[in-house]
């Protein structure tokens, strides 16, 4: 070991003077010089990053002081860059260097500069005459040349990744966790460059099998404000790893979907609808666990606001765009429908997940009249506060408002004595918190009329399909009470 080190030291003096040499000049005897020792350099840079990984940046430093002039000077030489595996490897160098947490200002400015030369590596924005001689004599321009190196870098990292995926406990032929976690880290002020998406995508879907997360948090969240921003665009499969992989960045997505229904001065259903389909929420959720973190914030806010109706047609907005996302992926069945709901009546979510429309208008009494008896027995029947009761069963109702406004419409078109069911359907959708016997009382001798314009007319969700209908500023009842 000792023998490997005074050996590394005496390469590192020699390698030094060589890149020095190689800087000074750029005549033909210089290049040719370079390339003769190409593969001689690479191993070195290998045996560098053995030895650089097992250390700290303090420690580094105090043992290679020139370390950052040598990794400069190398990166700076694009015969070294285009040498086989030479410019992966010098990346590797750079991140050892890297602070993940800063303790002065030296360690700061050192993790600056590692950034500013990890993107001149990888970002193609320099060209100089070492380029352009070397790239003429292969038959490009150099315009064409440093594109061409980071697209082909990309794509063989990308095809590694993959690869590393499929072998799963196949460890002689698994990317090393630190390997995976060293690429999430260079990737991270490169993540907007468009050539650089397939290693992005890559890195997302490779699931490792540590029992903690690998990659590195400002990885994921640099991927998640770029797709907010829309400042890159990846297949859906990519995001929804990503807001599986890392919580927080589901929540952001969450919060910046409210943050721009607020921020706008005027949302009809229509608009909400563009909003939420253009966040991509919907189609993630058709992952249960994605969709379960989504409808928790949603009751949050419910609650928070004290029921607003805006948060209620949102939701109802929402869980539209997720259905048709549901449908259009074709996944109804890769999931028991028990995942998206676990603490309400199989039975219930199922009626109620039928598209009101598709109900023969001779069947609406009959159909309205079974969900009322689920809902009351959901209701009624369990302990009150728990899980799964009142407040469970009415979260689960307004998600489809749909069914509020059959009933209204109904109760309207309703000659005879209306049926105690409906009037009991529409009381609870719009005082949840009353108990039995108030709602009983709402629902004896109530004429329908009295029922649907006294207060309880429900918020029409076909407007959801004009794109007309302005959100009401009535205030429901309170859910706290729950």
């Amino acid at each position: 070991m000792a023998q490997d080190s005074v050996d590394l030291s005496c390469d590192y003096q020699f390698w030094m003077q060589k890149l020095s040499v190689w800087d000074q000049a750029s005549t033909l005897e210089t290049q040719q010089d370079t390339c003769v020792h190409l593969a001689r350099f690479q191993e070195f840079l290998r045996k560098m990053y053995e030895a650089l990984k097992e250390m700290d940046s303090n420690t580094i430093f105090e043992r290679f002081p020139t370390i950052d002039q040598l990794l400069a000077k190398a990166c700076w030489n694009p015969f070294i860059l285009a040498y086989d595996e030479s410019q992966k490897i010098l990346i590797w160098c750079l991140c050892c260097l890297i602070n993940k947490e800063p303790q002065n200002s030296r360690q700061s400015k050192l993790n600056s500069w590692v950034q500013g030369v990890l993107s001149h590596i990888l970002s193609a924005l320099r060209f100089d005459k070492e380029v352009a001689l070397f790239t003429q004599g292969l038959g490009y321009a150099p315009i064409d040349y440093y594109p061409g190196l980071l697209k082909n870098m990309v794509l063989s990292l990308a095809s590694e990744l993959r690869e590393n995926h499929l072998n799963g406990f196949n460890t002689q032929r698994r990317m090393t966790p630190e390997r995976l976690a060293s690429l999430s880290r260079v990737c991270v002020p490169l993540i907007t460059l468009p050539d650089v998406d397939p290693l992005v995508e890559a890195l997302l879907v490779c699931h490792g099998h540590e029992p903690q997360e690998i990659l590195q948090p400002e990885f994921f969240e640099a991927v998640n404000e770029a797709i907010l921003l829309k400042k890159i665009s990846l297949p859906m499969s990519a995001v929804v790893c990503l807001w599986l992989r890392h919580l927080p960045s589901l929540e952001k997505a969450m919060l910046h979907l409210f943050e721009k229904l607020i921020s706008s001065e005027r949302n009809c259903l229509r608009r909400i609808e563009c909003f939420i389909k253009d966040s991509s929420l919907p189609q993630a959720a058709c992952h249960p666990a994605i969709f379960r973190v989504i409808d928790e914030m949603f009751r949050c806010a419910l609650l928070e606001t004290d029921g607003a109706p805006e948060i209620i047609a949102t939701i109802q907005v929402f869980t539209q765009c997720f259905l048709e996302a549901l449908e259009k992926e074709n996944k109804q069945l890769q999931f028991a429908l028990k995942t998206y709901f676990p603490y309400t009546s199989p039975s219930l979510a199922m009626v109620l997940l039928q598209d009101p429309q598709d109900v023969p208008r001779g069947r609406w009494l009959q159909t309205l009249k079974h969900i009322s008896e689920l809902l009351r027995e959901a209701v009624e029947d369990q302990t009150h506060g728990s899980r799964g009761g009142p407040l469970e069963s009415w979260f689960l109702f307004i998600h489809f408002g749909g069914w509020a406004e059959m009933v209204a419409e109904q109760l309207l078109r309703s000659a005879a004595e209306p049926p105690a069911a409906l009037l009991w359907l529409l009381a609870f959708y719009y005082s949840p918190r009353d108990g039995r016997q108030q709602r009983a009382q709402t629902t004896v001798g109530g004429s329908p009329t009295a029922c649907v314009w006294g207060g309880l007319c429900p918020l029409p969700t076909d407007g959801v399909r004009r794109g007309t209908l302005p959100l009401s500023r009535k205030r429901r009842p309170s859910p706290r009470s729950f």
